[in-house]
This record gives C-alpha cells, sequence and structure tokens, in this order.
C-alpha cells in the first residue's frame, strides 16, 4: 500500500462539509490514520509471523501463501467498487463500516484455530480494508477547508503510513516474539476501536452522491483475479497440469477477456478506456505492477529467509529488516526534496535502474555472505523503489489530467496492490520446495532485477518529460 499513490487521491473538491463537528486537528488526523495504519501494518507484518503460522498450524506452503495473498486479494479487487460505495452512500458511512469489518475479521484472525478458518478471515480483513481506504483520504481532506492546513495534515498523514510501513516488520517481530503470533492481530483491537469512536465523534460526514456503483465490471476482475491467483498459488500443491489448475488458468483468461470486452462495450466503464491510449498512461500502470511485484514479493520472501536460512528469531528478524524497509521512506523524502531539480523521467529510469542492479548484486547469496551486504542491497533497491514510486505516481497523474485525476490514481492504486498479489505467489512459487532456502533467495532476487529492470526499460521508451504527452 503505498503512501505516495495514496495522497495522489486528495482530490481539491472534496471539501464540502457543512458543519464542524468539533474536536482539533490531531484527533480528526488521528480518527481517519488509524485504518489506514491497520491495513498497511497488515500488508507486511504477516510476513514475519509466517514461520511460527505455518509451524503452529501445520499449513503447507500454499496455504502460507493464503495468508498473505488473501488479505491482498480482496483489497485489491474491492478498492476500486468501494470508491463508488463511498460516493454513493457517503464516505463517513462507507469508511465505518469498512473499520468495523477490519477489526471484525482481526480478532477472528486472532483466534482462529486453523488454516482455513485464519485464510477466510484475512480474505474478509481485506475486504474491510477495501471499504475504508478510499473514504480515509476524501474525510481528511473534507475535514480541513483551509488549504494550508490540508496540504500539512495530508503530509502528516503520509509521513505517518511511511513510517509504519518501515516499522511493520519490527512491529511483527516484537509481537510475535513476546506474546505469539496472534498478537499481531489482536494488536488491530485497540486502534481499530479509538478510529471507530473518533471519527464517529470528530468526522463530518460528506453528502452521499448518485453515482451507480459498476458492478458487473468489478465482478468480472474479483473472479478473473481469484482464478489467477488460484492458479499460480496451488500449481506448485496440485502439479501445474492437473484438473483444478488447468481449469482455474482459462478460466482467469475468460473473465479477464470478458471485463476487457463488457468494458469496451460498457458506457460507464470502470476505467475510462481514452485513458489508455495515451501510452505513459499505460506505461506507469505498469512500471506501478512491476515495481510492487517486485517490492511485495522480496519482503515475503525475506521474512522467511531469515528465519528459515538464517536461523534468526522473529524479533531479530524484524530489527533486521528495519533498515531495508527505511529504503523506500528515504527515497520518498529525496525525490520530495529534489524532484523541482530533476524533474521526473531522469530519477524514475535512474532509480529503477539502480533498484535492479541492487538486486542483481544478491544473485549469488550464500551461507558465507554477510548481513551487512544483504541489508545494502536490499535497502538500496528499496530506495530506488521509494524515489521511483513518487516520480511514476506523477508521470500517471500528468499523463491522466485534472478530469481524470481521481479515478486514474484510484486505478494506479488498486494495479499497485495486484502487482504485489501476483509477486508475493509468484515468488511464493519459488519457495514452494526449497531443498535449500539460498537458491529461493537467488531466484526470488532474480525475479526481482527483471522487474525493476523491464520498468526501467519502459520508462526509458514510453515515458516523456513531465509536460509532454505521447499518444
Amino acid at each position: 500500500m503505498s503512501s505516495d499513490a495514496a495522497s495522489a487521491q486528495a482530490p481539491e473538491d472534496a471539501v464540502g462539509q457543512t458543519s464542524d463537528p468539533g474536536g482539533g486537528p490531531g484527533l480528526k488526523l488521528a480518527a481517519l490514520a488509524a485504518g489506514f495504519v491497520m491495513a498497511t501494518v497488515d500488508a507486511t507484518v504477516v510476513n514475519i509471523a509466517g514461520t511460527k503460522i505455518r509451524t503452529l498450524l501445520r499449513l503447507n506452503f500454499s496455504e502460507l501463501t493464503w495468508v498473505i495473498d488473501g488479505y491482498v486479494l480482496t483489497f485489491a479487487s474491492l478498492l476500486l467498487l468501494a470508491g463508488s460505495l463511498a460516493d454513493r452512500f457517503g464516505a463517513k458511512k462507507i469508511y465505518l463500516q469498512g473499520m468495523v469489518v477490519f477489526v471484525a475479521a482481526s480478532a477472528a484472525c486472532g483466534f482462529a484455530s486453523n488454516g482455513p478458518a485464519l485464510i477466510t478471515a484475512r480474505l474478509i480483513q481485506g475486504a474491510g480494508a477495501a471499504l475504508f481506504m478510499p473514504a480515509s483520504l476524501t474525510l481528511l481532506t473534507n475535514s480541513f477547508p483551509d488549504p494550508k492546513l490540508r496540504t500539512r495534515m495530508v503530509g502528516l498523514w503520509t509521513a505517518i503510513v511511511s513510517t509504519f510501513t518501515a516499522l511493520g516488520p519490527v512491529i511483527g517481530g516484537v509481537l510475535v516474539g513476546a506474546l505469539g503470533w496472534r498478537s499481531i492481530f489482536v494488536f488491530n483491537l485497540p486502534i481499530g476501536v479509538a478510529g471507530i469512536f473518533l471519527t464517529r465523534r470528530y468526522i463530518a460526514a460528506i453528502p452521499a452522491q448518485r453515482v451507480r456503483p459498476r458492478v458487473l465490471g468489478n465482478a468480472l476482475g474479483v473472479l478473473g483475479l481469484v482464478a489467477l491467483s488460484f492458479t499460480l498459488i496451488e500449481g506448485p500443491s496440485f502439479g501445474w497440469s492437473s484438473v483444478p489448475v488447468l481449469l482455474s488458468g482459462v478460466a482467469a483468461v475468460v473473465f479477464l477477456v470478458a471485463l476487457v470486452v463488457q468494458q469496451r462495450r460498457s458506457s460507464a466503464p470502470v476505467v475510462p478506456l481514452d485513458l489508455f491510449r495515451d501510452s505513459r498512461f499505460t506505461a506507469a500502470n505498469l512500471v506501478g505492477f512491476l515495481i510492487n511485484f517486485g517490492l511485495m514479493g522480496g519482503i515475503f520472501m525475506l521474512g522467511l529467509f531469515l528465519q528459515n536460512a538464517r536461523g534468526a528469531s522473529p524479533f531479530l528478524a524484524g530489527v533486521q529488516m528495519l533498515p531495508m524497509m527505511a529504503g523506500p521512506l528515504v527515497g520518498n523524502l529525496t525525490f520530495a526534496r529534489y524532484s523541482h531539480r530533476w524533474g521526473v523521467r531522469r530519477p524514475l529510469i535512474a532509480a529503477l535502474f539502480l533498484a535492479g542492479v541492487a538486486s542483481a548484486a544478491l544473485l549469488g547469496i550464500g551461507d558465507s555472505t554477510p548481513y551487512w551486504m544483504l541489508a545494502a542491497a536490499v535497502g538500496t533497491a528499496n530506495f530506488g523503489i521509494g524515489v521511483s514510486a513518487p516520480a511514476m505516481t506523477f508521470a500517471l497523474m500528468e499523463s491522466a489530467g485534472a478530469e481524470h485525476a481521481n479515478i486514474a490514481s484510484s486505478m494506479l492504486n488498486t494495479n499497485r496492490q495486484f502487482g504485489g498479489l501476483v509477486g508475493v505467489a509468484v515468488i511464493g512459487i519459488a519457495l514452494a520446495h526449497p531443498d535449500n532456502w539460498y537458491v529461493g533467495a537467488r531466484t526470488s532476487f532474480l525475479v526481482t532485477a527483471l522487474c525493476y529492470g523491464a520498468a526501467a526499460l519502459i520508462t526509458l521508451k514510453y515515458v516523456s518529460a513531465v509536460g509532454r504527452r505521447t499518444v
């Protein structure tokens, strides 16, 4: 979950509250950051707990992958639909309902007694996150009518999210080490309850709009993604030539082709198809997909690798991942500070190549590779991603123009979640039957390096300097 992509969704016309329910800026910020913090931490914290969960619940590797990807699956699949539901029924109402679903599902995760129960709860958790995520920034911008204060609050909100993204593995390590794996889900309960209370008390409602949710298009997308996830996750377990995997693969193709056909014929498509006539828009979405593919797949591998190959405890693994996870935050801040000098295209290309080269530097990782070398290479790659993510977002928003800014940023955020979903599934294939964890790690770094390198080449060919449009 990208804070830079999300921050691009702050619409200037969202300010329309009729009355201020009171409460200082800090209380309002806390109310609306609570949901995003929980959703962000839960996207990474389970990677640290994965080894313990797998052992204690006796999960096979595909089941563990479902625990990670089930959350991302429903979150990514329902994100665009949830945005239209927030418009249709009111952002505050949908935000609160999403928070309730998320908190209840977190409790169910914490008390799950077996793999199927945990996977089901994670699916529901992702659906709750999808409900409140699009509404959170709309409510935030609406809560601060003064432009200067609004800009400051959005900046603080982004900083909070980025900080907790970096701290996710450490939080997971501390909780798992001290209280067991269930605590990573129980951790959400007080935060969620506080967020619900503060939102009900201090956040003004926004009038609902007469927007018709695009149910059919979203349903076809969900079915296609579910089938694709089953194919990738269960392929190593069932066998790639097995009937269930072949059928799910065919179903994925059928549903996704049907989605394209339906969207081309629809008078109100989920995403205006004219946007894809701009090569920069299409390229930026593909780059966003590849960035999250490599980043989330890499995080999934590292949490397991440090514990299974290096013998680290959950706490130590979380601490060891901290300098690596700080890379995106440092990269975000670096781009924000110097983007006025560098522009967008050159830092985007350079950062992606840097990330690819840093990942490729670990293709020979083995028992003798020191920790500092692993941390330096992964941290450098993640720094490159931290620079490239906001640069890519700026390029996409420029190509979409003011008219399509909201839907374009929602599309990018959704597409990046798809990238993370597929990245975890594909890296899961590399790790499914590891005779040697180092072989799995080398394969993972190869895949990551190819993703970042491909993204750099796509940018080099199709993304022009900001201010010029390529059609």
